[in-house]
């Protein structure tokens, strides 16, 4: 049985994507977390040189993983490995905060592995990274403090072990 908040969520998520207006309501009613420590790391190599990775917050994951958790209304600090080496048919989403009827027809808008796969092949970057990244974008609350402490950290030693060189970031 449908969650009643889940249903409201994915209900607003699609009336939204029908008229956008209506998104500035949602976006004036919401706090940022300001953060002023933001770390960068100047690239440097050419990225025909470099091993790229993908980091999505829009709940992408394979099929096989367990799905984010849409129970939680302040969201899911969580995070999945993508094996880059798996077809794009393996992965799916689980994220009830925007309307991903199109990127279920094509992953590629939010999580564009293919088009890496290509770039790799054109050489236009040295390597696609082994392992990818997803989050589920809407985390809120106590879960900030988690996602910024713990899971965001414990993502970016992994991409350090992995050797990579260069991360694109796709919101959802």
């Amino acid at each position: 049985m449908m969650n009643p908040a889940r249903l409201k969520n994915q209900m607003l998520s699609k009336l939204i994507s029908f008229f956008p207006f209506l998104s500035k309501y949602f976006i004036d009613s919401y706090r940022l977390h300001e953060s002023h420590d933001i770390p960068w790391t100047p690239l440097t190599k050419t990225l025909s040189e470099s091993r790229v990775a993908l980091v999505t917050t829009s709940g992408v994951h394979h099929r096989d993983q367990e799905p984010f958790n849409m129970r939680d209304t302040n969201g899911d600090p969580t995070f999945r490995v993508i094996d880059g080496s798996k077809p794009v048919s393996s992965l799916m989403i689980t994220h009830d905060y925007y309307d991903h009827t199109d990127a279920e027809r094509d992953i590629n808008i939010v999580f564009p592995v293919d088009r890496l796969r290509e770039f790799k092949n054109e050489g236009l970057i040295g390597q696609a990274a082994n392992h990818h990244y997803s989050f589920m974008g809407h985390t809120d609350g106590p879960h900030i403090n988690t996602l910024m402490n713990e899971t965001a950290p414990a993502v970016a030693q992994r991409l350090k072990a992995d050797r990579v060189d260069a991360v694109i970031l796709t919101p959802a």
